[in-house]
């Protein structure tokens, strides 16, 4: 029985597929976010929302590259990014929110809500794009879908 070890140039580059595709999604759901805050909270509601999806983008860029850098690397280096990499994140996510708090265009709720309305909206809407089959390890390819006929 012989093994073949798999060189990082056979696999898909997972992480920057899946990246593009969350940034895409963005494209529409910035501007509605952007204009909900302009609404509620003024000019610096619309402000703290761009801010807040700049670094909701930011994460999703930062997450996709250490995980393609990791996963190249070692299988235990990819577990430990995967774990430590989210919480270096979050303390980021954390500094750069207490960096502006003392700005006069900050409004905390406006940002806080938007935070994770793009965080949560963007990732369930990924679901519904990811294969999670080992055939497909990135986007689920583009098919024409079949419908089933009502049977017997």
């Amino acid at each position: 029985m012989s093994s073949e070890i798999l060189s990082s140039t056979d696999c898909p580059p997972v992480e920057r597929q899946v990246v593009t595709d969350i940034l895409r999604h963005s494209v529409p759901l910035a501007p509605v976010l952007v204009v909900g805050a302009a609404l509620g909270w003024g000019l610096h509601g619309a402000l703290s929302a761009g801010f807040a999806i700049g670094l909701v983008l930011l994460n999703f860029v930062l997450s996709a590259v250490s995980l393609a850098w990791a996963a190249r690397t070692s299988l235990n280096l990819l577990m430990g990014v995967a774990l430590f990499g989210y919480l270096a994140r979050l303390g980021l996510i954390t500094v750069a929110v207490l960096a502006i708090s003392g700005q006069s265009w900050f409004s905390p709720i406006p940002l806080c809500a938007t935070l994770i309305i793009t965080h949560l909206g963007l990732l369930i809407w990924e679901t519904r794009y990811v294969s999670a089959t080992l055939a497909y390890p990135s986007l689920k390819p583009q098919s024409r879908r079949v419908v089933k006929q009502k049977g017997r």
